[in-house]
């Protein structure tokens, strides 16, 4: 038997047995009374009745073990032209300070606390200080407009916002204070107070009374020591588009996120105390919760925090730069990332350059890695290059190639096998286990393990509506794919409105909520289409209102500005067709997914219960004309 098979045989056998001996390599304050719960199945809670501190397990036990003198954290901006490194011992000081310094403005254990912020270290250090005091911290993405931060300050209610005065995107200045002044004029709930670090880029404007300058906050600070949490209180809040145009609110606990996190960069990234990790991605994603922030940090590593783009900061090289500067090992980016670079740098004259001796494996997530980007870049670099695949809900990787257990060979367009502690099965509309190399819904057996989503944000009820209930004893993934006779996931993409746009999720259903409420749009659908770059692009099909005048390229710019104003540029909708109707079964149900095999120049059979087969004929032509459905299906 395989040392991988041996590893997930048990995970499965005895999951109880299994993590609790992973919980060994996390500190606890008090140790558990049970390693599962399952009296509230299907909400499962892992280690309870254990206590312990995120922040403690992260820094502070690092320094007591004699480490504090190596280097916890990388800030790298090419942006601002500045690198600074921080020691285990200097950024638990910072860390310390400002815990304080939200502790005097009456943050506490379970306490809600928003963070808004750019790829900076004090983003770090304010997710770390409100995991010192045991308050819940909710990042939202500093590219989300007002209108949607709005929307997760009603549902966290944070008794604090943390911001900053500015964003850097590429050359172009954003500054954040009036987009979170508009977000908390347009939200019901207003926070208490909101601190601010004043960038020297440009300074913001404070309201007295509510916000707070960072920095006069620190110089006045008792720094704060680590407040004891339940293994089962919630660490953060990390919202993720829900099919209803309604942000879910994913909750991470502090025992099972720890445990999860620490077990996985030894045997998933082979990446130990020491070690430089970089994961290429924004603090206000999984990504950066789990690998840029807690993961690293909690094993003894050194992280990056990378303030720039894979190319234009200043060119395609700019990763590889990273890499040889700071002997990173293992680097985890999106394919996103690397199109990117390799449309600029297609034969890779860029990365001949630089030293990359240190640099040991290339792992990519946050969308299916297609097989022409693998081979880019698995020949270009000559090192491993490992597709792996994960959600915000579940915080930590479901199939991986784990390279700490064995490595196994690579299968283009795979993302290997599941990861131990994942129970994942294919099934049909019914529920059944389908046979290898069959499509299907992917789905996990339950319980899933430790570090994954107990439930949402005061919504057990939608938890269960949208994760439990559809496949009874399972984790519904929203993901469509196949295992093939060796065991082999492959992942295809989703089965709901919800799309993945450079490894970003966003909701489609959101967007037409939006693009209804033109006075002169009658009906609309959004679909999202394959995109070379991208993954995927939001594409808008519209419907105008009978005896609407005007100019047709106006309503579309119009349209693709009220979607920016209200999701951000990081929605990037840009393509909108105005058509006569839209194709519908005879119930009157869109047909989205045979549009998006449209646009996609896919193979489609118009289903049996269509209502007018030639709408189809228009849609393509439509879709033709801005650049989709290519070929005739």
């Amino acid at each position: 038997m395989s040392k991988y098979n041996e590893v997930f045989n048990r995970s499965i056998s005895d999951p109880e047995g299994f993590w609790a001996e992973a919980a060994e390599g996390i500190t606890w304050h008090r140790r558990w009374d049970k390693v599962l719960d399952s009296s509230n199945a299907p909400i499962y809670r892992w280690f309870a009745g254990g206590e312990l501190n995120t922040c403690y397990n992260a820094l502070d036990r690092h320094v007591e073990a004699g480490r504090g003198d190596q280097t916890a954290l990388i800030y790298d901006s090419p942006v601002t032209k500045k690198i600074k490194k921080f020691t285990y011992k200097e950024i638990q000081k910072e860390v310390a300070l400002f815990a304080g310094a939200l502790r005097g403005l009456g943050l506490s254990k379970g306490d809600t606390c928003i963070i808004y912020m750019p790829m900076i270290p004090q983003a770090v250090v304010a997710m770390l200080a409100c995991a010192r005091l045991g308050a819940v911290h909710s990042v939202v993405f500093g590219g989300f407009a007002p209108h949607e931060l709005a929307i997760r300050i009603d549902d966290a209610k944070p008794k604090v916002i943390i911001s900053a005065s500015s964003a850097i995107e590429v050359t172009r200045l954003i500054e954040y204070k009036p987009l979170l002044d508009k977000a908390i004029e347009l939200a019901n709930h207003k926070p208490q107070k909101c601190v601010i670090f004043q960038r020297e880029e440009v300074r913001a404007t404070l309201n007295e009374g509510r916000d707070h300058d960072w920095a006069e906050l620190i110089s006045k600070s008792i720094p704060a020591e680590c407040v004891p949490v339940k293994a089962t209180d919630p660490l953060y809040i990390l919202y993720t588009s829900g099919t209803t145009g309604i942000p879910k609110g994913v909750v991470r606990d502090n025992g099972g996120h720890a445990v999860a996190l620490h077990w996985s960069m030894k045997n998933i990234y082979d990446t130990q105390h020491g070690d430089v990790f970089w994961a290429a991605s924004d603090v206000g994603w999984v990504v950066g919760h789990s690998y840029i922030v807690y993961a690293p940090l909690i094993a003894g590593c050194t992280t990056v925090l990378y303030e720039g783009k894979s190319v234009g900061t200043p060119d395609p090289g700019a990763f590889w730069r990273v890499i040889s500067q700071h002997g990173i090992k293992t680097l985890f980016t999106a394919p996103t990332a690397l199109r990117a670079i390799k449309k600029e740098d297609p034969n890779g004259d860029y990365i001949k350059k630089y030293d990359l001796s240190d640099f040991k494996y290339l792992f990519l997530a946050g969308e299916r890695t297609d097989p022409d980007t693998y081979f880019w870049a698995k020949n270009l670099l000559n090192k491993p290059v490992i597709d792996h695949w994960w959600q915000t809900e579940t915080g930590w990787p479901i199939t991986a190639n784990c390279i700490g257990i064995e490595m196994m060979p690579v299968k283009a367009g795979s993302s290997t096998k599941p990861v131990p502690g994942y129970d994942v099965k294919v099934l049909d509309s019914d529920g059944k286990e389908v046979q290898p190399g069959k499509e299907g819904v992917i789905a996990i057996k339950l319980p899933l393990p430790p570090g994954t989503l107990p439930t949402l944000w005061n919504a057990d009820e939608r938890f269960i509506k949208s994760y439990m209930d559809i496949f009874k004893g399972y984790y519904f993934t929203s993901d469509g794919g196949y295992i093939d006779e060796d065991g082999y996931v492959f992942i295809m993409g989703r089965v709901d409105d919800v799309i993945n746009v450079a490894g970003h999720r966003l909701s489609t259903g959101e967007m037409e909520e939006i693009v209804a409420t033109h006075p002169k749009v009658a009906e609309c659908a959004v679909i999202g289409a394959a995109d070379s770059l991208k993954g995927q692009l939001p594409v808008g099909l519209v419907v105008l209102k009978s005896g609407v005048d005007g100019d047709i390229e106006q309503i579309k710019a119009e349209l693709v500005k009220m979607v920016r104003g209200q999701i951000g540029p990081i929605a990037c909708f840009k393509s909108v067709a105005v058509v006569n109707r839209l194709p519908k079964t005879r119930s009157g149900k869109i047909l989205r997914g045979t549009m998006r095999k449209i646009a996609d120049s896919e193979e489609y059979r118009p289903p049996s219960t269509i209502d007018d087969p030639a709408a189809l004929t228009e849609i393509e032509t439509a879709l033709r004309e801005i650049g989709y459905a290519k070929k005739q299906s």
